[in-house]
């Protein structure tokens, strides 16, 4: 696997106030607002709450005292190391109510939006090889076909779209989660990009994974200063939607009272796994949704816009995978289907990876096998559904078998009528209520 080291991948720290490509007004306003938000009064406590070097938030202090919007309180803090404290003047507390009117943003200066393309390319999720060990290691506990690895991992290697279709209850969703686990490495989320002069808040705790940083470490504020800290170090992440996904989900959202804009979903998922699972069965018809995805996924951009109707490009770097029941043909056109690169099948297991499962499940929860109930459900049960089997059986038959002992007192077990009463939860048979 391509693991580039965290030197190589991580967005270095700014030097100076000329290297943030941030307009300087926007910088002080966002310090004076922190400021008065998060009540910080010493360069140290203010550089951590907006996430900049202590030589660059020293830049904002010395130019914000000379602009007479902060003064020394000519008190040194005995709580930190002896600093001085700062605190608005009169015409620092107009001028922070004035900067809060315009947007209620503070805290963590923003990237803007050109720097943090180049962090993407050095984390891009098409830069990752994975190999097969690491795949096998992801999915050991999933009882898979021979071939389907070897579909899948070139698919998931290649950072492109993959479509995963077959009938429900084997597993797609699982074999998603797996290759998630896969690429073990890290990357950097911004806490919060700029475009325009606009702040669009990225780092989601819901979505991103943060990797812990160890606070005791009497060497932390060294350390820091390794990467840019406006970035947040995460998991690659996994965002995944289900039949709930709308097409507005993917447009920026406004928030009119802080006058400040969230990312999208697929933003968020940026330099990681964006899943529609069950497609299919969203209000939008399938074809719509992968019609809002054919630009990202050829361009590797997308197109956001502002509340004024200003549009712009933000990078596309995300495998998206698909995961539906139906079968391609059924909801797609064949251009859509050509702009998916990856189709992979996956079917129910046969019947000896059936077995391979349900000795798996029964081992896990602790239930002894028995051949006369195994006979009775391979030889009477499974006939009378074609012999069509899925991943989902196992668990469901041997839950439904231990909840029944529970009821009735009896040890964990299964027999050929334990079987009978579990496959009656399993299938609902076709006959009419009389109303």
């Amino acid at each position: 696997m391509n693991m580039q080291n965290t030197a190589v991948m991580a967005p270095p720290p700014p030097k100076g106030l000329e290297q943030m490509k941030l307009s300087v007004v926007m910088m002080r306003d966002i310090m004076l607002k922190t400021m008065f938000r998060k009540n910080v009064d010493t360069a140290t406590e203010v550089a951590k709450a907006i996430c900049l070097p202590l030589q660059v938030t020293q830049e904002l202090i010395d130019m914000a005292r000379e602009q007479k919007l902060l003064e020394a309180t000519g008190t040194l803090n005995a709580n930190n190391g002896n600093e001085m404290g700062f605190q608005l003047t009169d015409a620092g507390k107009a001028r922070t109510m004035d900067a809060l009117q315009q947007s209620e943003y503070f805290g963590a200066m923003p990237v803007p939006l050109e720097v943090y393309r180049e962090q993407v390319e050095r984390q891009s999720i098409r830069n990752i090889m994975i190999t097969r060990g690491q795949l096998t290691d992801a999915m050991g506990h999933l009882i898979l076909p021979d071939d389907l690895l070897s579909n899948l991992g070139p698919a998931v290697s290649s950072g492109r779209s993959i479509l995963m279709y077959g009938p429900p209850g084997n597993g797609k969703s699982s074999i998603s989660n797996g290759i998630r686990d896969a690429m073990g490495d890290k990357i950097y989320v911004p806490r919060a990009i700029e475009y325009a002069g606009q702040v669009i808040t990225v780092y989601d705790p819901i979505v991103h994974s943060a990797v812990e940083e160890q606070e005791d470490d009497p060497t932390q504020l060294r350390r820091r200063t390794l990467f840019d800290t406006r970035y947040v170090r995460c998991q690659r992440p996994t965002v995944i939607t289900g039949g709930e996904l709308s097409l507005d989900m993917l447009d920026l959202v406004y928030n009119p009272t802080a006058r400040t804009y969230q990312a999208p979903l697929q933003l968020k998922s940026t330099g990681g796994i964006f899943i529609v699972d069950d497609l299919g069965r969203q209000a939008e018809p399938p074809q719509s949704l992968v019609n809002r995805w054919i630009v990202p996924l050829e361009e590797a951009k997308d197109i956001l816009a502002l509340q004024s109707g200003e549009k712009f490009e933000v990078p596309f770097d995300t495998l998206v995978i698909f995961s539906t029941n139906f079968h391609p043909n059924e909801i797609f056109d064949q251009a859509a289907l050509r702009r998916i690169f990856y189709k992979i099948k996956i079917d129910g297991p046969n019947q000896e990876n059936f077995l391979k499962i349900f000795a798996l499940v029964a081992n896990k929860k602790k239930i002894p096998l028995s051949e006369d109930a195994l006979i009775h459900l391979l030889q009477e049960k499974y006939p009378t559904i074609d012999n069509i089997y899925a991943n989902y059986q196992p668990v469901f038959l041997i839950d439904q078998m231990i909840a029944i002992c529970e009821f009735e007192g009896i040890p964990n077990q299964m027999t050929p009528e334990l079987i009978d009463r579990a496959w009656a939860n399993m299938f609902v048979k076709d006959e009419h209520i009389v109303k």
